[in-house]
């Protein structure tokens, strides 16, 4: 076996193709990363990294950066939307799962993500349009005209991937008659009310919403929505879409004067659908192989979209790793099958919406997993995932 490493480019610089690319480089593979977008900016959104991906972020080098900034709640609370009644916490001490459990704005995560990765290696507004296999390289082509050449693609280009459409072929979302509504804003709109320690997870009937702070001096504070939409369904996919907020208000009239108050502090709101996708036949096509959003799409309802995108690059290093650029394909053979029964399970019981509802179901399958240290040639899904 030579010690070849392998060249690898990545479409897409999200979350996931940031974290592929800071995880192939640490174990010395060269890459390249192309996006679409002529800059970065900053989505308002919040995000939770918990210690399944907290880990891989520590092995990157960027754990101590998050906790510098981010907020660390105590726990996961659950209530009742009306009553307010606690129906499950799961306090969440670093000793628990050995990482610490972080929220923050998704835009300082991405700028944490960005400073792991040399600038040069990142190519802006290229819009990748196809690809070509020959003699065990792929050719990539971009809509202003270039190309270029690598061992291996990684399609990192999200829930709208047109790497996927070149691996399995189009595909179309599924709409289940929800919305969501997010916002961030400063805290100090509240008038002194404080949200408490934990993040807050508020369930109704047929709603819920989620609520916490963004910035460890809890200057800032997120909630995201999911709320039924009439069967006409107008709302689009789309992260950018401005809601209107009384129309949100309206939607949690009823729910805890807690939940009121920070509605009524919100100066204005996004509004997306939540569309689901069935999982993927396969992930991979020869030496093109998908990641995150493009593999495994799924609802906001467990907070592990970008936590498993990030799951995956530590595999996905580690696999191609192993090989030394003599089988690639056995590699990527090697990290779907680790990864695919994982990502699946949480795919079906985050669009359930139960996770922590109520109960004491197992979470360190979830929490416990160390991409850095799984058995790689055992599936990733613990046994006792599909009861929790």
């Amino acid at each position: 076996m030579s010690n070849k490493k392998p060249s690898v480019a990545v479409v897409g610089a999200g979350m996931g193709g940031l974290a592929v690319a800071a995880t192939l480089l640490r174990v010395g593979i060269d890459v390249q990363v192309y996006e679409q977008a002529a800059r970065f900016g900053r989505i308002g959104a919040g995000i939770q990294m918990m210690p399944n991906s907290m880990k891989v972020l520590r092995g990157i080098g960027i754990e101590q950066r998050l906790r510098q900034t981010s907020f660390a709640p105590y726990s996961h609370l659950n209530r009742d939307g009306y009553s307010g009644e606690v129906t499950r916490e799961l306090p969440m001490p670093e000793s628990l799962y050995n990482a610490p459990y972080l929220c923050m704005h998704r835009a300082d995560l991405h700028d944490a993500l960005a400073s792991a990765v040399p600038q040069d290696i990142v190519h802006l507004e290229k819009k990748f349009s196809g690809l070509d296999q020959a003699r065990g390289q792929v050719t990539l082509h971009f809509e202003d005209g270039t190309r270029a050449t690598a061992d291996a693609v990684v399609g990192a280009d999200g829930v709208h991937s047109v790497v996927r459409d070149f691996v399995v072929g189009p595909d179309e979302p599924i709409h289940k008659g929800r919305i969501a509504y997010r916002a961030v804003f400063p805290s100090s709109l509240m008038g002194g009310f404080d949200i408490g320690v934990s993040r807050t997870k508020w369930w109704g009937t047929d709603r819920h919403i989620v609520i916490y702070y963004t910035t460890k001096a809890k200057t800032e504070v997120y909630f995201v929505t999911s709320v039924p939409e009439p069967a006409e369904w107008l709302t689009r996919e789309s992260w950018s879409a401005k809601g209107d907020v009384k129309e949100l208000r309206t939607a949690y009239d009823g729910f805890h004067q807690d939940v009121r108050n920070v509605l009524h502090a919100c100066p204005d709101c996004h509004k997306w659908a939540i569309l689901e996708r069935e999982p993927l036949p396969r992930w991979s096509d020869g030496h093109v192989v998908l990641l995150g959003d493009a593999a495994h799409p799924m609802t906001p309802y467990m907070a592990q979209g970008a936590a498993t995108s990030i799951e995956d690059a530590a595999i996905l290093a580690r696999c191609l790793d192993a090989v030394k650029g003599e089988d690639i394909e056995g590699a990527i053979r090697r990290y779907e099958a680790h990864r695919k029964p994982r990502t699946s399970v949480v795919q079906a019981i985050s669009s359930a919406n139960t996770w922590m509802r109520e109960g004491d179901g197992d979470t360190s399958w979830l929490y416990g997993y160390d991409a850095w240290n799984a058995n790689l040639d055992q599936p990733a899904a613990h046994p006792r995932a599909r009861a929790a």
